[in-house]
């Protein structure tokens, strides 16, 4: 049975900033692609210029309703890919192997 500390990631900080950095890219460019398409679809059905908004807030522009949503769509998408990569890592089983890179003898 390996000791406690061979199934401990490594703490070495390039690995882990190696790892931050794949982790983001996992999240925001999967959720920048789902928003990009998402606002495709909601703006091919609704025209901002004939959204009206409630209150005396005035009439926003095109582009800013446009900018605004894109935004709100990539916050959310990229919340549900966190979410997603987040139970992928707890429900993976972790063997000495992948922690330490050599093979278990």
């Amino acid at each position: 049975m390996p000791s406690p500390e061979a199934l401990r990631p490594s703490d070495d900080p390039t690995q882990q900033l190696v790892r931050g950095i794949r982790s983001w890219g996992l999240i925001l460019w999967p959720s920048f692609l789902a928003a990009c398409l998402l606002e495709a679809m909601v703006f091919a059905i609704v025209d901002p210029a004939e959204l009206h908004w409630p209150g005396h807030l005035g009439t926003p522009s095109t582009r800013g309703i446009y900018t605004v949503a894109f935004f709100g769509f990539w916050l959310v998408c990229g919340l549900c890919s966190r979410l997603v990569l987040w139970l992928a890592e707890s429900d993976r089983p972790h063997t000495p192997m992948e922690l330490s890179g050599t093979p278990e003898d």
